[in-house]
């Protein structure tokens, strides 16, 4: 007599891709209907059925709706505003990059650690620019002002452009542009996978895109609402088989338990997953975890459970460039992690490029 097995379903599901960011209410501001970009938002706004209104400014948005200061936060990051930028003198990016270019302030993200919790203060709401043939004439003055060295500029500086592109297609545009300028280039760095509408785009080489990659259990307790590293990792891939230059950027570095188990974990995955054609030009950035008082309480404040360690007192105070004291981890601590890390990326990348590590 046999008996039946009943064979058990495999541990690995299949999980649905991560969603194209849809906002739940659009603002716009009256003035950037008149832009053709401006025009093709709001096409795509009332295909959708998103409820929108119109606002006087892209920096005043008021009566969010939300009884608690905590469920305004959550609906402002589902909330888009449409507008015009007026102020065309870039802010530098160092290390990053010599600029950042403005295409759009505030992300669709719930990274706990992020920097933008405080910079962007009471305004968490995605802006986006329709102005973006102003933006681009800005950029040629600074390149022609810098010639003959090259002028390299950061789109991602205050927002995760890639998870915008098929609202805007302001990052087309920008590479397309930056394509034709010998002495310019153009970077960003996306936690998103949507990469698409980029791969088919002239670019000649002037476009470093970079992945935001990090230890298994900073993205699972950390980063809400972004894609998988799975995700992540198929998408650059996409973008080096496309030709693009590629990097990766590990950032925030987090002392936790387990991290040299973490790191040594995500450069192995990595050297695993990628393709032949992305080892050319290999770059990487660190990026060790750091937050100020301010972030610290509005973070505690916007994710109560969040596991996120901000102890003072474990941490060395770093006058920061905003005129702010900022805590990040003590000597000892930051050689450890660069070290192992930096180990860890020669390994498996031997030719790749380190940028910094700050």
């Amino acid at each position: 007599m046999t008996t039946a097995v009943t064979e058990r379903p495999s541990a690995k599901k299949h999980r649905k891709p991560t969603g194209l960011f849809m906002p739940e209410l659009v603002f716009f501001e009256p003035e950037a209907l008149k832009y053709p970009k401006g025009e093709r938002i709001m096409e795509w706004v009332k295909a959708q059925n998103i409820p929108y209104r119109m606002t006087t400014s892209h920096n005043r948005i008021t009566n969010l709706p939300g009884e608690t200061e905590l469920e305004q936060y959550k609906i402002a990051k589902r909330t888009l505003v449409v507008g015009i930028r007026k102020t065309l003198t870039f802010d530098q990016s160092k290390p990053s990059a010599d600029y950042a270019i403005p295409i759009a302030t505030g992300c669709m993200g719930h990274c706990h650690y992020c920097y933008l919790q405080t910079t962007l203060g009471a305004k968490p709401y995605i802006r986006v620019y329709v102005n973006t043939g102003d933006v681009i004439d800005a950029a040629k003055k600074y390149i022609e002002e810098r010639a003959p060295e090259i002028t390299s500029f950061e789109a991602a500086c205050t927002s995760d452009p890639l998870g915008l592109e098929h609202i805007t297609g302001s990052l087309a545009e920008l590479i397309t542009f930056i394509a034709d300028e010998p002495l310019g280039r153009l970077r960003f760095v996306t936690k998103y996978q949507h990469v698409e509408p980029l791969l088919h785009l002239k670019h000649n080489g002037h476009t470093r895109i970079r992945f935001s990659v990090n230890a298994d259990y900073v993205i699972r307790n950390f980063e809400p609402a972004t894609a998988r590293f799975e995700e992540r990792i198929e998408a650059a891939g996409q973008i080096a088989r496309a030709g693009y230059p590629l990097g990766f950027i590990i950032a925030p570095i987090i002392w936790h338990e387990g991290w040299q188990e973490g790191y040594a974990e995500l450069l192995a995955k990595l050297a695993q997953a990628l393709p032949p054609e992305a080892g050319k030009g290999l770059t990487f950035e660190m990026i060790q975890h750091r937050f100020t008082k301010t972030a610290k309480t509005v973070i505690e404040k916007r994710y109560p459970k969040s596991k996120l360690e901000m102890d003072i007192e474990k941490r060395k105070k770093k006058w920061g460039r905003w005129g702010q004291h900022k805590y990040v981890y003590p000597d000892e601590q930051q050689t450890a992690l660069r070290e192992f890390i930096t180990e860890r990326i020669f390994e498996h990348f031997p030719e790749a490029g380190i940028d910094y590590f700050t």
